[in-house]
């Protein structure tokens, strides 16, 4: 059932991006980067003036806000939420938008950087876009549609929501986050003050797409102390702690246990930084998989590796360290089925063919879902995130908008 939306969503977006909002994982403050709040200060003044009263940017960076009630039922209290930064791994400064309009199933050339060719072979989801308006950066940057998007899409229908009273639904909270790229997105959540008791991330990709199931994740460093000497006296006593940390590395296995050989539900072990010198060395891991069971056999494997690596080096010794990140919301979801069940007949009413999927990855919602608020993720739209190819459809973001009315509508009809 389609809407009668006036949409704001693309002028929204365009507004969004070009704000430069790049997390930083070095950082030791909230947020990471003092930016990201210039953006949230627009999305505050936007709010207010959509006339949502007690919209505001709290001193770590988060926006609340919250569309009041406009139903004589006892509604549960959903929340919304998208968040405001960009990955460190492509530069998010001086975006340049580009709206290709009525696209034609050939491969986008972006103006800026002629060697950044978006291909519809290795981007095959563009073929489902003919005719659709396609939005890209203009070669030197990602485009920030992760998670812009889902940004703009929320602040769509709550301006649609407010705009139509005689659309009946409960309390909706907002809540735009920052530092969701470098893992620290709901830190300094105020869970309290936030008081939802359900929630969506709006962060997937492909349209339709509802994920309610995430990687569990592990972070391990490995701490090396080798044995320094003169090297023009080291023979027989220099271990170098470089060298071992390199052994580590050599030693996983080379045709699978990896991103780069892995997909659905193969879990990985990925060395993500490696530094040091003679004396001491570190190497940083990342460890994903969907089960914990299967994450602490990945731990013991690469216990082992370590163990196996120093035999050769009899006077070093390395401290091997688990942080947990995150756990697979699954196992949170599973006991609040109606969650996800709403987000499939939200998108069946918006006119999508609902799919249900796995994300090899996390979300703020994969943490939020542990801290007491069950909360799968939606579609936004966005492609090729983490990219200079970085791409999204408007049409794809004008459904997302759809099903975030739908969704509210729904959650006031079951109550």
């Amino acid at each position: 059932m389609a809407l009668p939306i006036q949409h704001t969503v693309l002028d929204r977006f365009l507004r969004y991006v070009v704000i430069d909002t790049q997390s930083d994982p070095e950082s030791k403050t909230y947020p990471s980067t003092e930016k990201q709040k210039n953006l949230g200060r627009l999305l505050v003044q936007e709010l207010l003036d959509i006339g949502i009263s007690d919209a505001h940017l709290d001193e770590y960076g988060y926006v609340y806000a919250t569309i009041p009630s406009n139903s004589e039922k006892e509604v549960p209290v959903i929340c919304y939420c998208s968040h405001m930064d960009t990955s460190p791994d492509c530069s998010g400064k001086d975006v340049l938008p580009i709206v290709h309009r009525n696209y034609d199933g050939t491969d986008l050339h972006l103006p800026d950087d002629p060697a950044t060719i978006i291909r519809v072979k290795e981007h095959p989801h563009l073929l489902d876009q003919l005719g659709n308006d396609i939005v890209t950066a203009s070669g030197t940057t990602l485009l920030g549609a992760d998670n812009k998007a889902g940004l703009a899409e929320i602040m769509d229908a709550a301006h649609y929501l407010v705009s139509h009273p005689e659309v009946k639904h409960g309390a909706i909270r907002i809540l735009f986050t920052p530092d969701e790229e470098i893992g620290r997105g709901v830190d300094r959540v105020d869970m309290s003050k936030l008081g939802a008791q359900y929630g969506y991330t709006v962060d997937g990709e492909q349209l339709g797409s509802i994920e309610d199931e995430t990687f569990s994740a592990d972070a391990v460093s490995i701490d090396i102390r080798g044995v320094s000497i003169h090297p023009g006296f080291a023979k027989g006593k220099m271990e170098s702690a470089l060298k071992i940390a390199a052994d580590i590395v050599a030693a996983l296995p080379k045709n699978g246990l990896s991103p780069e050989t892995t997909e659905g539900k193969e879990g990985f072990v990925h060395p993500v930084t490696l530094s040091g010198a003679v004396e001491t060395a570190r190497i940083q891991f990342i460890i994903r998989d969907f089960t914990d069971e299967k994450l602490e056999a990945h731990e013991n494997k690469l216990r082992a590796i370590v163990a196996e690596v120093l035999q050769n080096y009899p006077n070093s010794q390395a401290d091997f360290k688990v942080t947990e990140q995150y756990r697979n919301m699954k196992k949170v979801l599973d006991q609040h089925p109606q969650v996800a069940d709403y987000a499939v007949e939200a998108m069946k009413r918006a006119g999508l063919t609902p799919i249900r999927s796995s994300i090899r990855g996390g979300t703020d919602g994969s943490r939020l879902s542990f801290m007491g608020l069950p909360c799968p993720n939606i579609f936004a739209g966005e492609h090729a995130f983490h990219s200079r190819e970085e791409w999204v459809s408007v049409q794809d973001m004008e459904k997302a908008v759809e099903t975030l009315i739908h969704l509210a509508v729904i959650w006031e009809e079951g109550s």
